[in-house]
């Protein structure tokens, strides 16, 4: 038996070993016990976690997939979570535990798993999966780049982020139209912000929504005192503005009593 992809669920079944292993080999597996693949499918990545030293769970939202993985891959008995990554209490499995998550993500959800893995952050030291080579270049972009935006500032500020390795179409079935690539986030030792975290997610998204306008059009509500609104960092567009100059622009906003 095998599974066949469903589009609606944004299945690309990855066929290729070497690739599914370099995959695998992206983790330290250090600092941690446990990890959770999304999406294993028919479990071409999963054998080779299920090699390494760790304990492995995986979560699967199509039913067909998890059956195919409890006949062909008995270690995995018990660590099959037929459910809905996005919609799913983790700690349901993890109790609060440090754990890192890796996969061949569904193109589809790929950006609202990474949101999720952020408001997870402190349990999530290492991330590392398989995107559409677009996201995971904008996830790992640096500022001034026309890429750059929410998801690239919010992830470095409190990851590393690198981008590995590119994949190309015809290693999947059915093969996407788009190449692949794989990134890694390693958490930073100091992945506390010296700033209303809050109030961060905020003045990023704001900024972004409209990276057209300089900040000091898109923060405008946020400005109380006119000292700030004078600030020479008001006059740059959102892409020009580093993570580290976001949270110093937080600070700011914070101390002008929003």
């Amino acid at each position: 038996m095998s599974v066949k992809a469903k589009k609606h669920l944004g299945q690309h079944f990855l066929k290729d070993e070497s690739v599914a292993k370099n995959i695998a080999n992206t983790l330290s597996y250090k600092g941690y016990e446990k990890i959770l693949e999304i999406g294993p499918g028919m479990g071409v990545l999963t054998k080779y976690l299920l090699d390494k030293p760790i304990e492995t769970n995986v979560i699967e939202i199509d039913t067909e997939s998890v059956t195919y993985l409890e006949e062909n891959y008995p270690k995995l008995h018990g660590h099959i979570i037929s459910k809905d990554f996005l919609k799913y209490n983790l700690n349901e499995v993890f109790n609060n535990e440090q754990f890192a998550i890796i996969g061949n993500f569904p193109y589809n959800i790929s950006t609202q798993i990474v949101f999720k893995t952020l408001e997870m952050r402190n349990q999530i030291p290492e991330f590392s999966g398989m995107f559409q080579k677009e996201v995971a270049e904008r996830i790992c972009e640096k500022k001034g780049s026309k890429v750059y935006g929410i998801l690239s500032v919010l992830a470095q500020a409190f990851y590393d982020a690198e981008y590995l390795f590119t994949v190309d179409e015809h290693v999947f079935d059915p093969p996407p139209k788009v190449k692949s690539g794989v990134l890694r986030l390693t958490r930073k030792e100091n992945y506390k912000l010296p700033c209303d975290e809050k109030l961060f997610f905020q003045v990023v998204k704001l900024a972004f929504n409209q990276r057209r306008k300089t900040m000091r059009n898109s923060l405008k509500s946020m400005i109380n005192s006119d000292n700030l609104k004078e600030d020479s960092i008001f006059d740059l567009r959102p892409e020009q503005l580093s993570y580290e100059q976001f949270i110093n622009l937080t600070q700011k906003i914070a101390a002008d009593g929003v």
